[in-house]
């Protein structure tokens, strides 16, 4: 659902109510979208268990590889081609 500034200034707490229920909302202003109201999503967690089950099926790890990948993308200058 689409508000204006001004419907979110003056609307604020019947506005807020909503999003509390679930509504989410794109802000206008001057008829040009500027941001989102939407309700805070759970926070998830994953069980210590949970993942070392799944680290038990991933490919082992060639450190040094790794370590030799991050000082290269480290090494790189962004502004040089």
């Amino acid at each position: 659902m689409r508000q204006g500034q001004r419907d979110l200034r003056n609307d604020s707490g019947k506005i807020l109510d909503a999003v509390e229920a679930g509504e989410s909302y794109t802000i206008s202003r001057n008829g040009k979208p500027v941001g989102e109201l939407r309700p805070v999503g759970r926070r998830t967690f994953v069980p210590v268990a949970e993942l070392r089950r799944t680290a038990e099926h991933l490919p082992p790890v060639d450190y040094s590889k790794f370590r030799a990948d991050l000082n290269a993308m480290i090494d790189q200058d962004p502004h040089h081609d």
